[in-house]
């Protein structure tokens, strides 16, 4: 069993704390990457997102939680992602990403305590650049997915991620090139692109010595 409390409050401790950055995003990039582009190059002409790296206790454990876009969407079609969207005139990343993930997922901005920002990654096929928030909820949520924009709700304990032998890499062929993709293995699921690449950060964030 773990201290949830505990948790929350290191990693919010340590989100305050300077950030790995792009070593630990590229980590997981697939190579060769489509875009070399850093945020700081494309600040003023990319499109911005909000994301929820949204962590919650459930049997003990703490969860990660992760959505699968259907196909019928304009961008990331049928990938693993975490819940977000674009920010919204007014919005800064914190109330897009509390915004996008009651209506993707349907769980309430007062349930989710933000505890701090990861470093923007840029996107190039998409001119995104999303804008990671990391999130707590004190309980288990009740998910509601959107249909238009999930397909699925994954559940990932944070424990499973953290196990190194899950980080894995596989030859694929994308866009007729063959590419190197690393990814998190999750049963049948492969959390691979700009979702491993923040996720990367994240976990290094929780294993870095202070």
């Amino acid at each position: 069993m773990i201290d949830f409390s505990v948790l929350v409050l290191d990693i919010e401790r340590r989100l305050r704390a300077p950030l790995p950055g792009p070593a630990s995003q590229l980590r997981m990039a697939p190579a060769p990457r489509p875009g070399q582009q850093a945020y700081a190059e494309v600040e003023d002409t990319s499109l911005k997102a909000g994301v929820m790296v949204l962590l919650y206790p459930k049997a003990g454990a703490a969860h990660l939680v992760f959505i699968r876009r259907p196909a019928t969407v304009l961008h990331h079609k049928n990938q693993i992602s975490f819940p977000g969207g674009g920010i919204e005139e007014g919005e800064d990343a914190v109330a897009a990403a509390l915004r996008e993930t009651r209506e993707e997922i349907g769980v309430p901005e007062d349930r989710i305590r933000p505890l701090g920002v990861l470093t923007p990654l840029y996107i190039p096929p998409s001119n995104y650049c999303i804008h990671p928030v990391v999130g707590a909820a004190a309980e288990s949520p009740r998910f509601v997915p959107r249909p238009e924009e999930v397909d699925e709700i994954l559940e990932v304990p944070l424990a499973h991620l953290r196990d190194p032998g899950n980080a894995r890499r596989e030859t694929w062929t994308i866009r007729g090139e063959a590419v190197e993709v690393p990814f998190y293995a999750f049963g049948p699921h492969k959390i691979w692109g700009a979702t491993a690449m923040v996720l990367a950060e994240f976990l290094d964030v929780l294993e870095k010595n202070e």
